[in-house]
């Protein structure tokens, strides 16, 4: 385990049992709020019964267009989230950026730092715009 147990320890996502311990695996420290993040960004709103607020509407923007309101509508979304349930980290930065917008993804980049040991991370967390659509968006080889 890390030392930087102050950090928070919690169940690694998703659940599952180490045999020869009879114990759930847990996730501590930095590697704990890496998961949190990834936890947060793809839970609904509403989702959580005992806790209503907590999540992201990102799920409502899959189908958006990636128009220029898209992007701060992101922005918003992830930074409030960050700031309401995250604790242990101090939000520096989030951007959107569309590195694959040919194949409906953009990738959310944030930027924190760590409030206990004030160290810096960054997490990119793909974002697919398509997802569910059943259309192919990938361009195709050309035959010449």
């Amino acid at each position: 385990m890390e030392e930087n147990t102050f950090l928070g320890t919690g169940w690694s996502f998703p659940p599952y049992f180490i045999k020869e311990t009879n114990s759930a695996a847990m996730t501590v420290g930095e590697a704990n709020i890496r998961e949190n993040l990834n936890l947060l960004f793809d839970t609904k709103i509403g989702e959580r019964i005992m806790e209503f607020d907590y999540g992201t509407n990102l799920h409502a923007l899959i189908f958006e267009s990636n128009t220029e309101d898209l992007a701060p509508q992101i922005v918003d979304t992830v930074s409030n989230a960050i700031l309401n349930y995250e604790p242990r980290i101090v939000l520096e930065e989030v951007k959107v950026v569309d590195n694959d917008v040919l194949n409906g993804r953009i990738d959310i980049s944030v930027h924190y730092r760590v409030i206990g040991t004030n160290t810096r991370h960054n997490l990119v967390y793909p974002f697919y715009l398509s997802e569910g659509t059943n259309l192919t968006t990938r361009p195709q080889p050309s035959d010449q």
